[in-house]
């Protein structure tokens, strides 16, 4: 009924294809992808999801950290996100880590590619009705503040991936991260180069000051928006990391939807820097 009655009209399933398309043409290293890939965690979604993940690409290639709609229900993991589970796995071994009923490959993960460290992060859990939060728990912040040190120490460019915005304030009481506070103590005290995260459906750009400079969380849209009434269309962001002079430059640039022509071409771009 939720998306029968409202939803159909706002987000088409070939307009994400689309968005894939584009990132597939651009051939980034790798994707991050923030959450929400199903509606309202249903069975018949997760398999619907999982056929689009493997014709999107492969998991080697993608790595992926659930949402809250990821969580809508309680959906046990055999017919839930284990669909998504290669999606989720790191190749680094974590030794403190977290997992739930619903989600059992833990949490945090991370993936090194080259010079770039990805730090998978859950914030998703079934909510109350009319409820969208979500939380990192005790386990997984004083595992990420671990990480993060360990992975600058070996100087890794750290991105950590999250569903819901990260720094308090960033989104409303009913939809926000419950912990953001001690995530962003967490971020002050050992930096990260970049934090992306989705769940808001807006283009965001917002700077935490860290003991090792400059913390970057950025948002995205949802990636099969068709109508600008509410949110931004659909777009994705493209980043290219590079150390230079000692420091971490980040271009961005961020493509979109174009409901006219059905092509995503660029918005704008910018760079930001550690």
């Amino acid at each position: 009924m939720n998306w029968r009655l409202s939803r159909h009209r706002v987000h088409n399933p070939a307009v994400a294809l689309a968005i894939a398309a584009d990132i597939v043409r651009e051939a980034p290293d790798h994707v991050a992808l923030t959450g929400d890939i199903v509606n309202v965690a249903a069975r018949e979604e997760f398999v619907a999801a999982s056929r689009w993940m493997n014709a999107f690409g492969t998991p080697d290639w993608i790595s992926f950290v659930p949402g809250n709609h990821d969580c809508y229900v309680r959906m046990a993991w055999e017919h839930g996100l284990l669909h998504l589970a290669p999606y989720m796995q790191g190749d680094m071994r974590v030794p403190l880590t977290q997992d739930s009923p619903q989600i059992t490959t833990p949490f945090p993960y991370v993936r090194l590619r080259r010079n770039v460290a990805l730090i998978g992060v859950s914030t998703a859990a079934p909510q109350p009705l009319h409820r969208a939060s979500g939380q990192l728990g005790r386990t997984q912040l004083k595992s990420l503040a671990h990480l993060l040190s360990d992975l600058r120490e070996r100087g890794y460019a750290r991105v950590v991936m999250i569903h819901h915005p990260p720094l308090p304030g960033l989104a409303s009481p009913r939809k926000a991260l419950i912990d953001a506070a001690p995530l962003r103590d967490v971020l002050e005290a050992q930096g990260a180069e970049l934090v992306l995260h989705g769940h808001n459906h807006e283009h965001m750009l917002n700077t935490l000051n860290s003991r090792f400079g400059a913390v970057h969380v950025l948002g995205v849209p949802s990636a099969s928006l068709i109508e600008e009434q509410h949110h931004p269309l659909a777009a994705w962001n493209l980043y290219r990391i590079q150390r230079l002079a000692g420091k971490w430059q980040i271009d961005v640039s961020i493509r979109r939807y174009d409901p006219a022509s059905r092509q995503v071409a660029p918005l704008t771009e910018f760079t930001l820097s550690s």
